[in-house]
C-alpha cells in the first residue's frame, strides 16, 4: 500500500551537492514542493559543465528561502550541526558515498534525480543482496568497489530508519517501487511544476529537434554512424540540434558542417530550454534520461517525442550487455523505440 505523502512545507535546514545542471534544477523543484526546508544552500560543483550558465539563469528567480554557494569542489559535510536534510543527486560519487560513511548528523538524506542512475539505484538498494553501488559504465578498481559496497548497507539502513527520500520525475517500476518502500524508503514524485511556472525564454523554429548524446564522447557507440544518423534526419526538414554537454567538438563540427543542422551551443538543461515547442515539431533522442523528463514537459503541448534504439553494429566494445540494456531502458516509457537511421526504401515518418 503506498505510504502517505509527506507533509508539506517541511522545516528546517537543507545542504544541496548538487554536480550537474538537471541535479541543481531538481533541488530548486525540490525546495518549491516544500521537501528540503525552509532555508535551502545549493553548493554547486565548480567544474560541472553548464552549471555556471544554469545557476547565473535561475539565481534571481529560485523561490524564497532558497540560495547557491560560491561554486567548490568538496561536498558540503553530512556532519554539520543543525542540519535538516543533506541533499545530492548523485548517490554514485566517491565523494558522496565518502561523507554518507562517515556518519550522518542530518535528519534526513534526500537523493534528487540523475537520469537513469535514480532508477538503477533504487533497484540496487532492494536487492536481497549486496551489491555495490558504483556506475555501470565504470571501470572500478578495488578501492572503490569496497567504497561503493560499504555504502549500500548505509543508504539501506537510512531506508529502515524513515531517514532516506528518493524525489525523481522518472517513472519507478512498481516492483522496485514497492519494494523500497517496504524497506521504509520514501519516495516523491514530480513533474517539473516549479519550471513551468517560468516563462518560456527560448523559440525553436525547425521542425525537428535532436537532443545529442554523450555516448560516442564517452566510448560507447561509434561516433561514425551516429553523425550519419543525424545527418539523414535532415530529409525531413531543416534541424535544431542541442548537444550534451559531454559533446566532444569534433562531432559537433561534423554536424555543423551541414547547412540544414543547426548546432546550438549548450547553456542550460534541455528540460529549461524546449518548453516552448508546439504541434508540428518533433523531439528525437537517443535513449537518454530526457526522454522521461521531456515527455512530461511536452506532454501539454502534444509535442511528439521519439526514442530510438541503438543498432547493435553502433556499440563498441567496451560496452558490455548489462551496460546496453541500462541504457535502453529509457526508451520502454517515451514513447514507440525504433531503430536509429532510416528505414531502407521507406522515408521515415515523425
Amino acid at each position: 500500500m503506498r505510504q502517505a505523502e509527506i507533509v508539506r512545507p517541511r522545516f528546517g535546514r537543507a545542504a544541496v551537492w548538487a554536480e550537474s545542471p538537471l541535479q541543481l534544477l531538481s533541488a530548486v523543484g525540490a525546495h518549491s514542493a516544500g521537501l528540503l526546508g525552509r532555508h535551502t544552500v545549493v553548493h554547486p560543483r565548480g567544474d560541472a559543465v553548464g552549471m555556471a550558465g544554469t545557476v547565473a539563469l535561475l539565481r534571481d528567480q529560485v523561490p524564497s528561502g532558497l540560495t547557491f554557494a560560491d561554486p567548490a569542489s568538496a561536498v558540503p559535510s553530512v556532519r554539520s550541526a543543525n542540519l535538516a536534510r543533506w541533499v545530492t543527486g548523485d548517490a554514485y560519487s566517491g565523494k558522496v558515498q565518502t561523507q554518507l560513511l562517515r556518519g550522518i548528523r542530518a535528519d534526513e538524506v534526500v537523493v534528487l534525480d540523475d537520469g537513469l542512475a535514480t532508477l538503477k539505484l533504487l533497484s540496487t538498494l532492494v536487492r536481497d543482496r549486496p551489491a555495490p553501488l558504483v556506475r555501470p559504465r565504470s571501470r572500478a578498481g578495488a578501492a572503490r568497489q569496497a567504497l561503493g559496497l560499504a555504502a549500500w548497507p548505509r543508504l539501506r539502513a537510512l531506508a529502515r530508519q524513515r531517514r532516506l527520500l528518493v524525489f525523481t520525475a522518472l517513472p519507478v517500476p512498481a516492483a522496485v517501487e514497492r519494494r523500497f518502500r517496504a524497506l521504509g524508503g520514501k519516495l516523491e514524485r514530480h513533474r517539473f511544476e516549479w519550471l513551468g511556472t517560468r516563462p518560456v525564454t527560448e523559440h525553436i523554429l525547425e521542425p525537428t529537434i535532436v537532443v545529442g548524446s554523450a555516448m560516442p564522447a564517452d566510448g560507447l557507440i561509434h561516433a561514425g554512424p551516429y553523425i550519419e544518423w543525424v545527418r539523414s534526419l535532415t530529409e525531413g526538414g531543416p534541424i535544431s540540434y542541442f548537444p550534451h554537454r559531454r559533446e566532444t567538438a569534433q562531432v559537433l563540427e561534423a554536424l555543423a558542417a551541414n547547412p540544414l543542422i543547426r548546432v546550438n551551443e549548450h547553456t542550460v538543461p534541455v528540460e529549461m530550454r524546449l518548453r516552448g515547442l508546439r504541434r508540428g515539431q518533433v523531439v528525437r533522442a537517443l535513449p537518454s534520461t530526457v526522454l522521461a523528463s521531456l515527455r512530461l514537459i511536452l506532454a501539454p503541448s502534444g509535442v511528439p517525442l521519439r526514442g530510438h534504439a541503438v543498432p547493435d553494429h553502433w556499440w563498441t566494445p567496451q560496452t558490455s550487455p548489462e551496460l546496453r540494456r541500462h541504457l535502453g531502458s529509457s526508451l520502454d516509457d517515451a514513447g514507440s523505440a525504433r531503430p536509429a537511421g532510416p528505414v531502407p526504401g521507406r522515408p521515415e515518418q515523425p
